[in-house]
């Protein structure tokens, strides 16, 4: 199977302070992989590597000619009178005008992450599940084929947690979107990711969740 992404011997540093060195490592298209490993190990360094938001001190990393990155943060709370409705925080980043295709796609992803029912919802009234529904709904305008769920389920209540999983889990199914989700829910990572890639100690290694043995904080 085709690589999404390649790491070669990726190494990050702040000043005199070294956070990881030599990683690497590759996913495949298609894949669905948690990044684990305990507080201040890098992870979200990392993540931001793959964005584009840091440069690596040494080393590179490349994404396949055609992937398209997508990115969902970990939750964040709304204040309680927001005022967009979740359609209208779905279609901040498209144009004032909204063509015809424009909006079939809007209405194609309320749909798909079943938000339909609730676009005229105001954010702020919306549970932790919907609201974050709605930044993976805003991610997927975009129409990445590989995903970045940073932290994406924490401070969710199981259900919402299982809603949000189960639609990854179907995006990875039916349209074969690459999964990179960053956690430290090894339970949740063990129900919906195959594979893993753990960071500590500046160092990674990768395998089947299924074997994954270590716990940390």
């Amino acid at each position: 199977m085709a690589k999404a992404l390649n790491v070669v011997d990726l190494t990050m540093r702040f000043d005199d302070h070294e956070i990881f060195k030599k990683l690497n490592f590759s996913l495949e298209e298609g894949s669905m992989t948690a990044l684990l490993g305990p507080n201040g190990a890098g992870k979200t360094t990392l993540v931001r590597i793959l964005l584009g938001m840091l440069s690596p001190a040494k080393g590179y990393f490349e994404m396949a000619d055609d992937i398209r990155v997508g990115y969902v943060p970990q939750f964040r709370n709304i204040d309680p009178d927001y005022p967009l409705s979740i359609q209208s925080f779905i279609e901040l980043n498209t144009p004032v005008f909204k063509s015809a295709k424009v909006k079939q796609e809007v209405s194609h992803i309320l749909q798909e992450t079943h938000l339909k029912g609730l676009a005229k919802t105001r954010m702020g009234e919306a549970s932790g599940g919907q609201k974050q529904r709605a930044y993976l709904a805003q991610a997927l305008l975009d129409k990445p084929n590989f995903i970045i769920l940073d932290e994406a389920t924490a401070s969710l209540d199981p259900k919402a947690k299982e809603e949000l999983m189960n639609l990854i889990q179907h995006l990875n199914r039916e349209h074969g979107m690459t999964v990179l989700f960053v956690t430290h829910d090894i339970p949740l990572a063990r129900r919906y990711m195959k594979d893993y890639l753990y960071l500590s100690d500046g160092t990674i290694r990768q395998g089947k969740m299924e074997d994954f043995k270590e716990s940390f904080n």
